[in-house]
């Protein structure tokens, strides 16, 4: 990784203002030399109509963990990152408090990248596990 923590975890904040992540208040919180971690607060704002967390919200987290974590693990100068797929299993509700999204790189090819995020709350539950995968292109 080209960034100290302090760095990267900077950077993430500045790229994200008013952007959707800055609408949902999520905040990178933890950077190793593998994996990128977020979190977002579980109000009203990101509820489902019967008052727990929208899956729709939760893959969002997951989608900017894992773009945010494209971002600083490849040389973004030479390529650009999209995300190519997306699949998320939910499978435990969250009312209040926060969800974590940490993203791990499964696989970093030159073409393709596949990246694990685990979502959970506040207790370190499973709430819900993604599965990205990113496509890096040439930047001409």
């Amino acid at each position: 990784m080209k960034y100290s923590k302090e760095e990267a975890l900077s950077l993430c904040a500045k790229i994200c203002e008013n952007t959707l992540m800055d609408t949902l208040d999520i905040q990178f919180i933890d950077i190793t030399q593998d994996s990128l971690t977020a979190k977002m607060p579980v109000t009203p704002r990101v509820h489902q109509p019967d008052g727990v967390l929208h899956g729709g919200a939760t893959v969002a987290l997951a989608e900017s963990v894992g773009s945010a974590a494209c971002y600083l693990f490849l040389d973004v100068e030479k390529v650009f990152v999209r995300g190519i797929e997306i699949s998320a299993n939910h499978v435990k509700s969250v009312a209040s408090g926060h969800v974590f999204a940490k993203a791990t790189a499964l696989h970093v090819g030159k073409t393709t990248q596949l990246w694990q995020i685990r979502v959970t709350n506040d207790q370190d539950e499973l709430v819900s596990l993604v599965k990205f995968t990113t496509i890096s292109l040439p930047r001409n």
